[in-house]
C-alpha cells in the first residue's frame, strides 16, 4: 500500500482531512501540519462530466491506481500546501538506526542519475533524536551512500534538477517523505504578480472550507489585493482543479517518463478539464481602494480562466468560463450587491503591512462594514488579537492558522442566513 502524506498550515489538519475524504481518499492519520493518506479501494469519483457520469473508472491494478492517486492529489487538493510519497517509516532511537533506515529505501528506483537530492527539511518532536542539522546530514549520507552504491559512482552530482528530500522525526518513529508537488501546490500557474504581502491560494481555500461556503452564494472580498480569495472562490465554483494549468515534480519521476506514465497523467488532466463547470451561477467580487491592484486581479483572472478554458479546448471541450468582477472602490464607499452573501477579506495589518496602530486605526474605521452588509456573514484574517476590539463587535468563531512563518486568525462572524 502506498502511503501518501499531505502538508497544509497548522491548524488546518481537520479541514485538509475532511478534503481529502471528500476527494475519494482514504485518511490514514492526522498529524501536526499534515495528513497521511492513501487511495480508496473504491475512490468516490470527484471529476464528473457535466452529464454526471463519471469520467475514469477506477479498475487499474494497485500500481497504477496508486499513480493515479498521486497525480489526482495534486491536481485536485486546494487546502495542501505539498503531496509527499512516503517513502519509509520506521523506528530510530539511535543514529545508526537513522542512517540503517534511510540507506535501505532503494532510492535508485525513484531518482535519475542527472539529479541533485536535498534533505531540504527536518521535523522533529519528543524524540531521542533531537539535533536537527544531524538527522539532515546523516539522511542525506545515507541517500547518497544508497545511490552510489547502486550506480557504482564514487561521487554524485550536485548539479542537475532539485529532489527533495523531508525527515519528520516524532515520537522516535521516522517518516522519509519525497516531494512529488515541485513547486509549492499554493503557486496554481496563473499568478503574474503577487503585489504586496498576497495571502497563500492555499489559506484562501481554507478560509471557505472552514465557512462552508456554498458556490450559490454571494461572495465579495472589500480588500482584494491581487484577488486571491474571489479568484479561489471561482476556481471552486466552477470545479476547477487548482493544478490544471501548472506543472508538478513527479512528471520527471521515472515511474512517469515512460508512454503509460505520461499517458495517465494526460488523461487525468483532460478529465479534470472536462469536469469545468461552465454553467454555473457566479456571485463573486472583489475590491480595493488601490486601482493597480484591481488591475492585478484583474489580470491574474484573465490569465487563470485563459488557462483553463486552453485546457478544456484540449480536452475536445467548449464553453467560457464566468468570471469574478473587480473594481476600484474603498471599502467605505461600498454597496452590498445583494441582500445576503459572505463578505471575506484579508484587510492589511501590523505585521504585514504598515504598523499595529495603523492597523488598529483601520479595523476601527472597518465596522461600517456592518452596517453596509448587514444580512451578510463576513470573515476578517489578522495576526492582530485585539481586532475584535478594534472592530467593535465580538466574533461566533476564531480560528488560528499558521501559514508559512505566519500566525493568523481569522474572525468569523455569522447570521442567520446560510453561506
Amino acid at each position: 500500500m502506498t502511503v501518501f502524506a499531505a502538508l497544509c498550515a497548522l491548524g488546518a489538519e481537520k479541514i485538509l482531512a475532511h478534503e481529502l475524504e471528500h476527494t475519494g481518499f482514504t485518511v490514514l492519520r492526522r498529524q501536526r501540519g499534515r495528513v497521511s493518506f492513501t487511495a480508496a479501494s473504491a475512490p468516490q469519483q470527484f471529476a464528473q462530466r457535466r452529464d454526471g457520469r463519471n469520467m475514469s473508472r477506477p479498475e487499474f491494478p494497485s500500481g497504477e491506481a496508486a499513480l493515479s492517486a498521486l497525480v489526482r492529489a495534486n491536481l485536485w487538493l486546494r487546502t495542501a500546501d505539498r503531496v509527499y510519497i512516503e517513502a519509509a517509516s520506521f523506528p530510530a532511537h539511535n543514529f545508526d538506526a537513522l542512517y540503517e533506515g534511510v540507506r535501505r529505501v532503494r532510492w535508485q528506483d525513484i531518482f535519475p542519475k542527472n539529479v541533485r537530492v536535498v534533505v531540504d527539511k527536518v521535523r522533529i518532536y519528543q524524540s531521542k533524536l533531537n539535533s536537527e542539522r544531524s538527522v539532515q546530514s546523516i539522511s542525506h549520507k545515507a541517500v547518497y551512500d544508497a545511490l552510489g552504491a547502486a550506480w557504482r559512482m564514487r561521487t554524485l552530482p550536485e548539479t542537475g534538477e532539485r529532489r527533495e528530500i523531508r525527515i519528520y522525526l516524532e515520537r522516535n518513529q521516522v517518516s522519509v517523505l519525497l516531494d512529488t508537488s515541485g513547486e509549492p501546490l499554493y503557486r496554481r500557474g496563473y499568478r503574474h504578480s503577487g503585489g504586496t504581502a498576497p495571502l497563500r491560494e492555499t489559506l484562501a481555500a481554507i478560509l471557505l472550507h472552514t465557512l462552508s461556503w456554498r458556490r450559490k452564494t454571494p461572495l465579495h472580498d472589500a480588500f482584494c489585493g491581487s484577488g486571491t480569495i474571489p479568484l479561489e472562490a471561482a476556481l471552486y465554483a466552477c470545479n476547477i482543479a487548482p493544478g490544471l494549468c501548472r506543472p508538478f515534480g513527479f512528471e520527471t519521476l521515472p515511474c512517469f517518463l515512460d508512454q503509460a506514465g505520461a499517458s495517465l497523467v494526460a488523461r487525468l488532466r483532460a478529465e479534470a478539464a472536462a469536469a469545468i463547470r461552465t454553467d454555473c451561477l457566479v456571485r463573486i467580487s472583489g475590491s480595493d481602494a488601490d486601482p493597480q491592484a484591481v488591475a492585478m486581479a484583474a489580470e491574474n483572472a484573465r490569465r487563470a480562466f485563459s488557462a483553463a478554458e486552453a485546457e478544456m479546448e484540449r480536452a475536445g471541450v467548449s464553453g467560457k468560463i464566468p468570471q469574478p468582477r473587480f473594481s476600484a472602490a474603498d471599502f467605505r464607499s461600498l454597496e452590498a450587491p445583494f441582500a445576503e452573501g459572505l463578505l471575506l477579506s484579508n484587510p492589511p495589518y501590523g505585521i504585514r503591512i504598515g504598523s499595529q496602530e495603523e492597523a488598529s486605526a483601520l479595523y476601527r474605521e472597518m465596522a461600517v462594514l456592518r452596517g453596509i452588509f448587514p444580512g451578510w456573514a463576513m470573515g476578517f484574517v489578522s495576526a492582530e488579537k485585539n481586532f475584535e476590539e478594534d472592530f467593535g463587535c465580538r466574533a461566533d468563531s476564531v480560528r488560528q492558522f499558521r501559514s508559512g512563518k505566519l500566525d493568523s486568525f481569522f474572525y468569523v462572524y455569522k447570521t442567520k442566513a446560510e453561506y
